[in-house]
């Protein structure tokens, strides 16, 4: 009697603590989830009939890395953060120093693609804005808009969040119309929330043939390989001086840096860490802006399907790396018809199942 007594007694206990822990990761599920559904910035006029991706359905994404001076609700980064990410001036640019069109297929064994799109690349903006860099395009499309509301006496916050609406749009239909598809989705994240990002997961694994010591993104690291997090990170991510090739070498540290960031990003040691967790939502709900159809809960649901292996990277195709433009200086000349062919040859009906291109390591070229 005694004998089973305690074994009722010890099945009682072990369930009581079972409930207990149920409950306890139901309730910070719930709470994440909450900070999520009522934190993360949401945009209306990025994308301009925004519709939910289920996972398993075919979408395509634009990525942004927005160099911007504020948080995602407008509000100013403070000084000393400023002067860490080595920002310099705030001179209104808000340029798209990262444009990633992601392009994630409903065969389950064909590559999802990623194809990285020059900053300095010369093209048509949207809206008859002329030939520019692209990556002046978010900030063309708000400046505009902000005149025109200007003039209906809208100022303050409504004013910058009403125009960065406007320069989303424009960067969305210049991306489109200079890849000829259509973009389902859109993310974009400001520097300070890729530097807070690095840090919360530990750092990022990269490797250098050759040492580094750039005075304008602050970048000093010998040969080797290297844990790089915080200003460090957006330092070696934001490097293209003492490059060989500028913006395109560039745009190959970056492919390599966010297959090493994606694993960090889906290792077991981050979706189970608590902690961990909490942090990477309270920088979710400060630094990001999603489309309306697109949540926190998709995103998350859509890229733990994928893997680092199952991810191909890819460059636009470019002409002169150094072709001088009437007012922005050099540029990479681009083909837009070629552009085209390029881009729907890897993700449009036709296009392969898998991509040919081998997949980005976590590591960096020569520097």
């Amino acid at each position: 009697m005694d004998a089973r007594r305690t074994t009722r007694a010890i099945i009682r206990a072990v369930t009581a603590l079972a409930s207990a822990a149920a409950l306890v990761a139901t309730g910070f599920a719930w709470s994440l989830q909450h900070q999520v559904d009522t934190g993360v910035v949401s945009s209306t006029a990025a994308i301009p009939t925004p519709r939910p991706t289920r996972p398993g359905e075919p979408f395509t994404a634009l990525l942004v890395g927005l160099d911007a001076r504020t948080d995602a609700h407008g509000n100013p980064l403070p000084p000393a953060m400023l002067d860490a990410l080595h920002a310099g001036p705030d001179e209104g640019q808000l340029h798209t120093d990262t444009i990633i069109l992601l392009h994630v297929p409903d065969d389950p064994g064909a590559r999802a693609v990623a194809i990285s799109i020059p900053r300095d690349s010369f093209v048509p903006i949207a809206g008859g804005r002329g030939t520019h860099k692209i990556n002046s395009a978010y900030r063309r499309g708000m400046q505009d808009a902000q005149e025109a509301l200007r003039a209906q006496g809208i100022e303050g916050p409504e004013l910058d969040r009403r125009g960065r609406e406007a320069g989303r749009r424009t960067l969305v239909a210049t991306v489109e119309q200079l890849t000829g598809v259509s973009i389902d989705h859109f993310a974009e994240i400001g520097m300070a929330g890729f530097v807070e990002l690095t840090e919360a997961l530990g750092g990022v694994p990269v490797c250098l043939n050759n040492p580094v010591r750039d005075s304008y993104s602050g970048l000093d690291l010998p040969a080797g390989h290297h844990l790089v997090s915080g200003p460090g990170a957006l330092a070696f991510v934001r490097q293209r001086h003492g490059l060989e090739d500028g913006d395109l070498d560039r745009i190959t540290r970056q492919q390599a840096f966010a297959a090493g960031l994606a694993q960090r990003v889906l290792a077991p040691s981050t979706i189970t860490d608590p902690a961990r967790l909490q942090r990477l939502v309270d920088i979710a709900t400060r630094y990001v802006v999603l489309d309306s159809g697109w949540d926190l809960d998709q995103v998350l649901s859509q890229m733990r399907l994928l893997s680092t292996q199952q991810l191909a990277f890819h460059t636009i195709p470019t002409g002169r790396p150094d072709l001088r433009t009437p007012v922005d200086g050099i540029a990479v000349e681009i083909d837009r018809d070629a552009v085209r062919a390029f881009v729907l040859g890897l993700i449009g009906p036709g296009a392969p199942a898998a991509a040919p291109a081998p997949t980005a390591r976590p590591s960096a070229p020569s520097a």
